[in-house]
């Protein structure tokens, strides 16, 4: 074939170009991750052997500890560990709660259906308001009571024995997935935190030089909901070290203070390209601001990693910042203001990259750990209404259910009462589940013909525990498979249900379409009554869950800048950093035009650092001064207060800046005692609050 038969003409693709990208891209969709397929087989031969301990030991529900190997299943390794332990405490606890409950109050169904309700919305509350994986203590209490006691609710008088079965049938899959995925180690914690902290260092320091090189504004919307996201996402990846390493110790220390390092980055990234903002807009960029800029712009770009800034740099910008803020003019205290930002922001990134350098090597992280001051703990925002809420939502919930069930009499109502439990209970922190809820109702309707065809038309033709194992494993691998895809795992779970339960693997195989058909609608049915509850009852969008989020923030603001009370800038900044990515997460499926884009809470966040800066760089200030300070404490305290009263991010009053212009009046004079940096903390308050108010103007002589 000539090559001129093969071309085409410009805009045009031709046949065999069109052919091999078709191709290409059939490869790619056939294309197996050897780590998901990793993954898929660990968790069946943790299945495999779960269902010969089942066998062999005679455990009445087989297909129970079966599901149990797949819910208990978690790609990472370092993620399922410290959920074992957790799962097993919830199982035992939830026994102990079915077998005080049951025997005691068979008499009295409706006491029975409100306490067990009550029991599993305590445990969705203190579920939703952990947010480690200690909640799955908390969850597997919830639902496990809820799908031992209903089945059964009919024939109290076995319960204690029924108990007994249940927890050694999730404790033989627990342990068994545990044993094999310890053995096959799928995937490793410490890789992930550290290619994930790398990324974030990585976006900052781009994001900083972009926003430093005139793009601030255009930028910071796009990319602070993604860095704040990261950290949040890397504590909770960071609390499964325990569990992980033989030096997890030393490696959680590690993270926990890279955690927090990363969380600074992001105020003093802003906070420094903000002045850089003001000082353009005044036209009051000098040569020697403007070369120091652009050094710092050069010393970030690097693509990857970023490399150590010099400490002759750093110090540069200390002597800058020294040296305008004595001048006492607006453009000298922002340029000041600016190289204060920038020397912190190189030397928190310097710290950071230290720790993520020598994250992969053991000795090193404690030689990091030794070299770093200590980090205790990196504190989540926790919102006690929001976890409330899910906990009531959930036991009226399993109520409605019940008082269904039993006004309808329907024999597999309690099946149906179960499913949908364990439904809520799995779906109860989402803002809206309703969606994700659909999601399973739909994934489990396609999986009852996979059913259906294994169990009428496979299974009768198997003889024997072995050549069912090796009969399953087409399935099981398969769905193993698009549990290990992130972007398909929410599939998983519905499919394993369908099919595990469906079939009902007992000691004996039996055949009944009555009972294939009667459990298919009793799992259909929990589902949609489950989703028709949600719909009523927890429809919460994603834009109010953001705005109670922003309110704690508001009122965390107004309790920072009251003197009677303690600052502590690491707990603080760390509920911040937190609560920007829960409302970033949330901003993603806002509409463009909603109003939760308006909320600020970075600006927020670099307000309460300047709060914090303030309140401690005041012990030695004079009477004058401190009573300015106070002064401006006290309608910063208003102000939030005014927010939450008014439900929103109103503007700050004349009087507010009239009390900070005092302050830095105040903050001017050598003689008052106040630090330079406790100055520039309100100088860039100043900037946040009012970004377009007229120049400071100096009142002293």
């Amino acid at each position: 074939m000539s090559v001129a038969s093969t071309s085409s003409s410009p805009g045009r693709i031709s046949p065999a170009s069109h052919a091999f990208r078709a191709n290409r891209g059939v490869s790619g969709a056939l294309a197996i991750d050897s780590r998901k397929l990793l993954f898929s087989l660990s968790s069946f031969i943790a299945a495999a052997a779960t269902l010969i301990i089942a066998f062999t030991a005679s455990l009445p529900r087989p297909w129970w500890a079966l599901l149990t190997v797949y819910v208990t299943a978690q790609p990472m390794a370092g993620a399922f560990r410290p959920k074992v332990f957790y799962r097993i405490g919830g199982i035992l606890t939830g026994a102990l709660v079915t077998i005080a409950l049951v025997p005691n109050l068979q008499n009295s169904p409706i006491l029975l259906v409100v306490c067990l309700a009550a029991w599993t919305g305590l445990c969705i509350y203190l579920a939703v308001l952990d947010r480690t994986p200690r909640a799955f203590l908390f969850q597997m209490a919830a639902f496990s009571s809820a799908v031992i006691s209903f089945p059964y609710l009919d024939d109290p008088g076995n319960i204690f024995t029924t108990t007994i079965s249940r927890v050694e049938e999730m404790t033989v899959a627990i342990l068994c997935v545990t044993v094999t995925h310890m053995v096959l180690q799928p995937w490793n914690v410490r890789p992930a935190i550290h290619q994930r902290a790398r990324t974030f260092l990585a976006d900052a320091s781009r994001w900083t030089a972009e926003a430093l090189g005139t793009r601030h504004t255009a930028l910071e919307y796009e990319h602070r909901r993604k860095l704040a996201s990261d950290v949040t996402e890397l504590g909770m990846i960071a609390v499964n070290l325990p569990f992980d390493q033989r030096f997890a110790l030393a490696t959680r220390d590690t993270v926990i203070a890279l955690q927090q390092r990363l969380a600074t980055i992001l105020p003093l990234a802003s906070a420094a390209a903000n002045r850089l903002d003001q000082l353009r807009a005044h036209d009051a960029v000098d040569p020697e601001i403007g070369t120091l800029v652009q050094t710092v712009i050069l010393g970030l770009s690097n693509a990857d990693m970023p490399d150590p800034l010099d400490d002759g740099l750093l110090a540069q910008c200390r002597a800058v910042a020294a040296t305008r803020v004595r001048n006492g003019d607006w453009n000298s205290l922002l340029a000041a203001s600016l190289c204060d930002r920038m020397a912190e922001f190189m030397a928190a990134l310097h710290e950071a990259s230290f720790l993520v350098r020598r994250f992969d090597d053991p000795d090193a992280s404690i030689a990091a750990r030794e070299a770093l001051p200590a980090a205790s703990h990196f504190p989540l925002a926790r919102d006690h209404g929001l976890a409330a809420l899910a906990g009531a939502a959930t036991a009226t919930a399993v109520m409605i259910y019940c008082a269904v069930w039993i006004l309808l009499a329907w024999p597999n109502g309690s099946a149906t009462a179960a499913f949908a439990a364990l439904i809520t209970c799995s779906f109860a922190a989402q803002d809206d589940p309703a969606p994700v809820i659909g999601r399973y109702l739909t994934a489990t309707l396609a999986t009852f013909p996979l059913a259906a065809l294994y169990l009428f038309v496979i299974l009768p033709r198997v003889d024997g525990a072995e050549m069912l194992i090796v009969t399953l494993a087409p399935a099981l691998i398969g769905m193993g498979y698009i549990q290990a895809d992130p972007a398909r795992s929410a599939h998983a779970l519905p499919m394993f249900s369908c099919f595990i339960v469906a079939m009902g693997f007992l000691d004996r195989f039996t055949i009944d379409f009555s009972a294939f058909a009667n459990t298919g609608l009793a799992q259909v049915g929990g589902i949609v009554t489950t989703l028709a509850v949600t719909r009523l009852f927890r429809s919460a969008n994603a834009r109010w869950t953001a705005h109670r989020i922003i309110r704690a923030n508001w009122r965390d603001l107004e309790a920072l800048a009251d003197p009677r009370a303690v600052p502590a800038a690491d707990a603080w900044t760390a509920r911040a950093v937190d609560r920007l990515g829960q409302v970033a997460a949330r901003m993603a499926v806002a509409a463009p035009g909603d109003a939760l884009h308006a909320a600020d809470g970075l600006a927020d966040l670099r307000v309460g650092r300047n709060i914090v800066q303030i309140r401690g760089g005041v012990e030695h200030a004079g009477t004058n001064a401190m009573a300015a300070i106070d002064r401006l404490l006290d309608q910063l305290s208003a102000m939030f207060r005014a927010r939450l009263k008014a439900g929103e991010a109103i503007k700050p009053d004349a009087t507010l800046l009239t009390a900070i212009d005092d302050a830095i009046d105040q903050g001017i004079d050598p003689h008052s005692g106040i630090y330079p940096s406790t100055l520039l903390a309100m100088v860039g308050m100043r900037c946040n609050l009012f970004p377009r108010a007229t120049p400071f103007q100096q009142a002293r002589a």
